[in-house]
């Protein structure tokens, strides 16, 4: 049995832990470690997945913006979504995506880096509003995607740290 919580509820060294494990030791050069620098993840759109007390998924979001001409459009970055190599395949990505979604309404448009094909597929998003955005590292175009449940977004800009973030975005 798959149970979900407030990701707070696990030991940051079992979730370095785990994210190593999936992503590898390197993982912190990735651009969107970039993209989130200095920021803390959205308490209420990050999750753990547990088996019975033993932490096999986390899912972490983050406040970040695209910086434009038109100024800060707050964004946030889904991502990584993390579950334990002996556990792949089996449905616990999914379901903490889904139960992040669900949160995730009352919040500023998502984007993440990822598959399209499988994000596109389950969860909508696409990379339509993202052909003109820059990132800080070499990632590919095609991959970077947004869910903007229909919001215009500007179309160039910089992603990156959100400046203007207040308590209250971070619930």
């Amino acid at each position: 049995m798959i149970t979900l919580s407030p990701l707070a509820d696990a030991a940051p060294d079992d979730v370095e832990r785990l994210l190593d494990s999936a992503f590898g030791t390197d993982r912190h050069s990735r651009t969107a470690y970039r993209i989130r620098a200095g920021m803390a993840p959205i308490a209420d759109l990050s999750l753990a997945a547990w088996e019975a007390d033993r932490l096999i998924g986390t899912l972490q979001s983050w406040p970040v913006a695209l910086h434009g001409l038109e100024g800060e459009t707050p964004l946030v970055l889904v991502g990584p979504v993390a579950v334990d190599p002996d556990r792949q395949q089996r449905g616990i990505g999914r379901l903490m995506m889904d139960a992040m979604l669900s949160r995730a309404a009352s919040h500023p448009p998502l984007v993440l880096i990822g598959d399209p094909e499988y994000y596109g597929r389950h969860f909508d998003f696409t990379a339509d509003a993202t052909a003109g955005w820059k990132a800080p590292g070499p990632f590919e175009h095609r991959r970077l995607l947004a869910r903007t449940g229909g919001r215009a977004l500007p179309l160039d800009g910089m992603l990156g740290p959100r400046r203007e973030t207040k308590t209250s975005d971070l619930r």
